[in-house]
């Protein structure tokens, strides 16, 4: 191999089945049922090659003329090497797959004794072989919505240069017997691919629900037992850190609850981190703002950082947008904020009868 190639070469690359060029009712549909099978025929055929995200790849082997999209690679242009880790996007689109550019902890507002917390994962995803059997390799978030905690979970995929591999846990419910704990596996065997790397389990109470909870959800109890197998490292999973995010982390069954040697609240903003907030988001805003953040910080206490942002930030732009204004304008933030205060207006109760 060339110098040049030896700068660049890809760590993992990720690719989005297409199809065919031409359609034809005798083709055969390739699906991959082993990741690691197929990155090894990937690399035969394919090492050498120069990749960037959007390129096409064209099996020249098993299924001709088949195409493949590169959808993810890091770094983001190289050559494919006999280390290089291909994968192909999963099927159901469940499980995302990225490495995290553009967050880092500072953009994380507040939060300093999770961010304080977080170093070790940090850390851990850097040096997994310093921490031997001592790794903190379960995790739990909880705190409000909003509050920042999938933001924190990938700035530390991103601090580390580790892939980032999440699932909202409702979409592991699936319609079949068997189809969620084939969907947990699925993910965790992705993992120990591209390990060391975070694995990030959204909205979490969906499926570790306390028992006296689950009848309201259906049966998860299969997904609970594939979720516990792989908590507890039946099979090998050195250099993954699971990380779970709960907003309730009170309906969290205990047994589950257990499996987490470390818990990371996280709280809504106080007045400094919510003006601190507002000015974060405000800078490159695409109208002129001449408003007194401190007034509209001041008055919303009890907001997380998703509200200042969606509901406060976002529709007092689009009104003044609207409204034909290029200014944004204290009284635009504030009329949003009482908005999102005004309670809902239920209908009389003889309405329907």
């Amino acid at each position: 191999m060339s110098k040049s190639k030896e700068g660049n070469e890809l760590r993992y690359v990720i690719l989005r089945p297409l199809g065919y060029p031409l359609k034809a009712s005798y083709h055969e549909y390739p699906k991959v049922d082993n990741a690691k099978v197929f990155d090894v025929y990937a690399k035969e055929q394919w090492k050498g090659e120069f990749l960037k995200k959007g390129k096409l790849l064209f099996d020249a082997r098993m299924f001709p003329d088949f195409a493949f999209e590169v959808v993810e690679l890091e770094p983001s242009a190289g050559y494919v090497t006999d280390s290089t880790i291909i994968l192909v996007e999963s099927e159901s689109r469940i499980i995302d797959t990225e490495i995290v550019r553009d967050i880092k902890l500072e953009n994380v507002v507040g939060q300093e004794e999770a961010k304080k917390k977080v170093r070790v994962i940090l850390e851990f995803l850097k040096n997994p072989e310093k921490f031997g059997k001592w790794a903190p390799r379960n995790v739990l978030f909880y705190g409000p919505p909003g509050t920042g905690k999938t933001m924190m979970a990938k700035a530390l995929a991103k601090e580390a240069g580790r892939p980032f591999l999440s699932v909202k846990s409702t979409k592991l419910i699936g319609e079949y017997v068997g189809d969620g704990a084939r969907k947990i596996h699925e993910l965790y065997d992705r993992a120990r691919t591209l390990a060391p790397c975070i694995v990030f389990l959204d909205e979490f109470d969906a499926i570790a629900l306390d028992r006296s909870y689950q009848e309201l959800r259906g049966d998860v109890s299969e997904i609970v037992n594939a979720l516990l197998t792989e908590l507890d490292g039946i099979q090998s999973n050195s250099g993954i850190c699971t990380i779970a995010a709960t907003n309730r982390v009170e309906l969290i069954d205990l047994s589950i609850r257990s499996r987490f040697e470390e818990e990371i609240e996280f709280k809504l903003p106080n007045y400094e981190e919510r003006l601190e907030i507002l000015k974060r988001n405000l800078k490159d805003f695409p109208i002129k703002v001449s408003a007194k953040l401190e007034l509209v910080a001041a008055s919303t206490e009890g907001f997380s950082g998703r509200d200042l942002v969606e509901k406060v930030i976002k529709v007092a732009l689009h009104k003044a947008i609207a409204e034909g204004k290029d200014l944004l304008e204290t009284e635009d933030l504030t009329s949003a904020v009482e908005k999102v205060k005004k309670p809902l207006k239920l209908p009389p109760k003889n309405m329907f009868i």
